[in-house]
């Protein structure tokens, strides 16, 4: 027998008995809320998603949905922010290739994503209006 086979057996016993360990933790025990997922590539995308992010921290995590700021190369131009909740674009901004302060759009971007947690929540409570029936 190599060595190389006796390690790989006793890192499969050991992911075995983790599993079994702790596979037996309840659902209910382990929540995780809403995730803010960064896709910015700039430094003015990371600053926005950072406080974007001190802002999400505060929403309660009842929703359990993600959020997702994705940030887009617009040549000659900047970049384009996008926040998204719930696979729904609920902000855009475009950044300027010059640093600017971001507070304002933040704030702006936090209260579209807290109308769009309070319209989810509202439709996730009454079902039997359709999307489109007042359309």
């Amino acid at each position: 027998m190599k060595i190389g086979d006796s390690v790989k057996q006793l890192k499969y016993i050991l992911v075995v008995a983790c599993l079994l360990i702790f596979g037996r933790v309840g659902a209910s025990e382990l929540s995780l809320g809403g995730l803010l997922l960064d896709s910015t590539i700039s430094r003015q995308g990371h600053e926005f998603a950072s406080q974007l992010g001190q802002y999400w921290r505060e929403v309660p995590s009842g929703t359990g949905k993600n959020l997702l700021v994705k940030e887009i190369v617009v040549p000659q131009a900047g970049t384009k922010l996008t926040v998204i909740y719930d696979n729904k674009t609920v902000y855009q901004t475009y950044m300027g290739r010059r640093q600017v302060p971001i507070e304002q759009r933040v704030q702006q971007a936090i209260l579209q994503v807290l109308d769009a947690v309070a319209n989810d929540d509202t439709k996730q409570r009454s079902p039997d209006l359709a999307e489109d029936e007042w359309e």
